[in-house]
């Protein structure tokens, strides 16, 4: 019992740090950015392509990239591809890190995290 626990504890752990290794470049991280901030319509690809600058190629690898760690969504629009980001995938992102990363060992108070974003 104990094992399979910390066996499904280790797969998680290696599931987060496969989200965050995919959001650890600028353009990627720019990307997440762009789409919360146009939360919930999301961005078709050239409206992101024309925020970054970024050549068609470059923008798709990135997409693709967050796409296969579930960290963005895509619908089709005819002949356009909309991207949202996955909230709730960031929801559990933020979870790991408040509960087993900060706040377990009293490392960072609740109150600091707060203030981190205003």
């Amino acid at each position: 019992m104990q094992a399979a626990r910390a066996r499904k504890s280790a797969e998680q752990v290696a599931k987060y740090a496969d989200r965050f290794s995919a959001m650890g470049t600028e353009p990627r991280l720019r990307i997440m950015q762009l789409l919360l901030q146009a939360h919930p319509e999301g961005l078709n690809v050239g409206e992101i392509q024309s925020e970054l600058g970024i050549p068609n190629s470059t923008l798709s690898h990135h997409l693709e990239k967050l796409k296969n760690e579930d960290l963005v969504n895509v619908r089709r629009e005819g002949t356009f591809l909309r991207y949202t980001a996955n909230t709730e995938a960031l929801e559990e992102l933020l979870g790991f890190l408040y509960q087993e990363c900060c706040t377990r060992n009293q490392a960072i108070q609740p109150e600091a995290i707060v203030q981190i974003g205003k």
